[in-house]
């Protein structure tokens, strides 16, 4: 995968959240980190259109529209995607526009539920799932569309250890590419790329061991 972002800047009421933004991305697994206010999440949503670059621009491979036909997006609260009451109408509801067969959509749905070890899980109420269920299902929703790509916004915030540790595990498991913004620090060691968003610039950019120990340092001074 590569994803372009060339002199991206995004201002809300009157502010700069994001500065002139120039990256190229073609990592397995990328991770975002810095304070909050900083301007992680709108980068985040940068990557599959969710918001639009006041100047500059944001392309994936050849597209730069319909970003989100590419990218698929894991939200940090899974109740703010999980929309529909049973599990597998939610999934079914994210391929409507691809035109499927029944049995095609079903075959789908099964298969992703597998590979997160929760098919046991495709008739139950939404409502009624554990928080840990909960974001596999948010990531099956993803999932069942296929993306090229996967940005998660703190996917484990809201997990007990238990269930993070297993969302971790999925999580390199995955053969899409993914970019990660968290505060969990631990989660993105083994990644290949780290970026540090400071005020609406990238900081830093490099390994894990590079950036995140400076950036553990300068907030325990």
């Amino acid at each position: 995968m590569t994803m372009i972002f060339d002199k991206v800047s995004v201002t809300r009421g009157g502010r700069d959240v994001l500065r002139e933004i120039s990256l190229t991305l073609s990592e397995h697994r990328i991770g975002i980190i810095g304070d909050n206010g900083s301007g992680k999440s709108t980068l985040l949503r940068l990557f599959n259109g969710l918001q639009k670059p006041n100047t500059g621009s944001v392309r994936f491979k050849d597209h730069t529209d319909d970003l989100r036909h590419h990218v698929g997006f894991v939200f940090q609260n899974p109740d703010n995607q999980i929309v529909y009451p049973m599990v597998e109408e939610d999934l079914a509801f994210g391929l409507k526009s691809r035109k499927l067969s029944k049995d095609d959509t079903d075959a789908r749905i099964q298969a992703v539920l597998e590979e997160l070890g929760i098919g046991h899980l495709r008739t139950r109420l939404t409502h009624e799932l554990s928080g840990g269920e909960k974001q596999l299902v948010a990531l099956a929703g993803v999932l069942v569309t296929q993306p090229e790509l996967i940005v998660f916004d703190e996917p484990t915030t809201l997990l007990d250890l238990r269930n993070k540790t297993r969302f971790m595990r999925l999580l390199g498991t995955l053969s899409q590419p993914a970019v990660v913004v968290s505060h969990d620090l631990d989660l993105l060691m083994g990644f290949d790329r780290v970026l540090l968003i400071e005020d609406g610039c990238i900081s830093q950019d490099g390994s894990p061991d590079m950036v995140i120990p400076a950036y553990r340092a300068a907030r325990e001074c």
